[in-house]
């Protein structure tokens, strides 16, 4: 009964932590502002707890990224058209992408922060292989289409943080018409590497 307790605790404030970063950074004007103490502080647990529930500043934008990529995951995997399993790949494809942007334009910052930090080059970030992984295994099922591995780093580089906060930010290009810019983008790409 006394093991019970600790891990209700620990249970909830993981939780309180993750939605207390969730917070910062959606009303943070740079997620560099955003540290370990200031999450600490605003999820009402020492910095410790923090430390010990996910390591460092990176462990935290991987769990808080996770938390909200499960829905999408779930969609992909199983869910229907278009994302789900049962969708041409050359419908899936831009699904896919149009659902990761969606994704990192609700989450501009927290993307931010997951995609410059760590030591690592953001080509080697887990984030990035899973989602490289799963766009060159849809890209392979398309007939005629050379190069996939290729295809699926020149596509999702047209989904990058930085670029899209740009885009975003600095050029006030509205959701849909990026999404739309995209969509166009990605049929081009398809269209052009199919047919040549």
């Amino acid at each position: 009964m006394s093991d019970r307790a600790p891990r209700k605790d620990a249970a909830r404030n993981r939780q309180a932590v993750l939605a207390a970063a969730d917070d910062l950074f959606s009303r943070c004007e740079s997620p560099e502002t955003i540290t370990m103490a200031t999450v600490a502080a605003a999820a009402g647990v020492g910095k410790a707890t923090l430390f010990r529930a996910f390591g460092d500043r990176h462990g935290l934008l991987r769990a808080l990224f996770e938390a909200h990529l499960e829905p999408v995951r779930e969609a992909f995997t199983d869910g229907p058209p278009p994302l789900g399993p049962a969708t041409p790949p050359q419908q899936r494809v831009p699904a896919l992408l149009d659902a990761l942007l969606c994704f990192k334009l609700d989450h501009r910052h927290l993307m931010l922060a997951l995609e410059e930090g760590g030591s690592l080059s953001p080509y080697q970030a887990d984030h990035y292989e899973r989602w490289h992984r799963l766009l060159t295994s849809t890209l392979n099922q398309i007939p005629g289409l050379p190069d996939a591995d290729f295809t699926a780093h020149v596509l999702l580089a047209a989904t990058r943080a930085d670029l899209v906060e740009h885009l975003a930010e600095r050029e006030g290009v509205p959701r849909d018409k990026m999404r739309a810019r995209l969509a166009d983008f990605t049929t081009r790409v398809l269209s052009s590497t199919s047919t040549g």
